[in-house]
């Protein structure tokens, strides 16, 4: 089957299931109200996509898979909202609508994106069955690695910093391996943690979901340059306005595919066994680049 097909199919179950979950979770409050609004406006569930990929491998139960994905698209709505405010990134539309502080203010949007980002400790700390507190534990320390200091904030500090500044290929990768790769390593390598695979195989999925993210930042780079508000649903070619430091910006477009295409390959090569039993993990692998040509 398609990758895009899984993909929606995916997006379909997900979405069904992370709104019965907020309803349940939140009250009609109007900090509520700016979490749902950002929470569930759309998005292709790339990241709890991955979750659910990777949980096949591993045998872990759809029950517990569908809470790490809610956890994940739970702190990815919170970066979201809090990357649109005046002070960081500073746009007014995100897939397509206003942005959270451009509906509710910047002061519960600021509260609304602090609020998601706990609540996705809550989910995984609450809400899965049947798993080791150790394990469990050992999870919620390494969300905490992957969105903190050494990950996503860490990224986002970065990217900010970097603006209109003259950097090597190698400080952008290390920015793209915390602002967006960290995410995606989380997304990919939680349900070999929690099924407790051995050590060589946690490295694979981690090193999956990193690889997974750099080519997903570098392709969204690209993809802000060259398409419409209507196909990006926020504004585009902002990146270059603002003097964001790029892979694109320092290689090319034609480059920075090349990049992209040879990091997979590189990557296939050194695990050759896992590709060989899951074939969609090349599919999924080069799916953004293939968005590309």
């Amino acid at each position: 089957m398609e990758i895009n097909t899984l993909i929606n199919q995916h997006k379909l179950k997900f979405d069904e299931f992370y709104k019965k979950f907020l309803n349940k979770q939140l009250n009609n409050s109007l900090l509520a109200k700016a979490m749902r609004y950002s929470s569930i406006n759309g998005g292709k569930r790339i990241r709890s996509f991955l979750v659910s990929q990777s949980s096949k491998m591993v045998n872990l139960s759809s029950e517990n898979a569908m809470i790490i994905c809610a956890s994940i698209e739970s702190i990815h709505a919170y970066s979201l909202i809090h990357d649109d405010l005046p002070s960081m990134d500073d746009d007014d539309f995100r897939r397509g609508k206003a942005s959270n502080h451009k509906k509710f203010g910047e002061a519960t949007a600021i509260l609304a994106g602090d609020a998601l980002h706990d609540l996705a400790f809550q989910l995984i700390s609450e809400n899965l069955k049947n798993i080791d507190p150790k394990r469990n534990l050992k999870l919620i320390n390494y969300l905490t690695n992957c969105t903190g200091h050494n990950g996503l904030a860490g990224g986002q500090s970065l990217d900010l910093l970097y603006e209109n500044k003259k950097l090597s290929k190698n400080k952008i990768i290390e920015m793209y391996n915390k602002k967006t790769g960290k995410l995606f390593e989380f997304s990919f390598a939680a349900p070999f943690i929690m099924m407790n695979e051995n050590i060589n195989r946690i490295k694979f999925s981690k090193n999956y979901g990193s690889v997974f993210g750099t080519i997903f930042q570098i392709t969204d780079d690209i993809l802000d340059e060259i398409n419409s508000f209507k196909e990006i649903g926020k504004t585009p070619g902002k990146d270059k306005s603002q003097g964001k430091r790029t892979l694109l910006s320092v290689l090319g477009k034609i480059k920075a595919i090349n990049y992209c295409e040879k990091l997979a390959e590189d990557f296939e090569r050194k695990y050759k066994k896992e590709f060989s039993r899951y074939p969609d993990l090349k599919k999924l692998l080069y799916y953004n680049i293939e968005k590309l040509k």
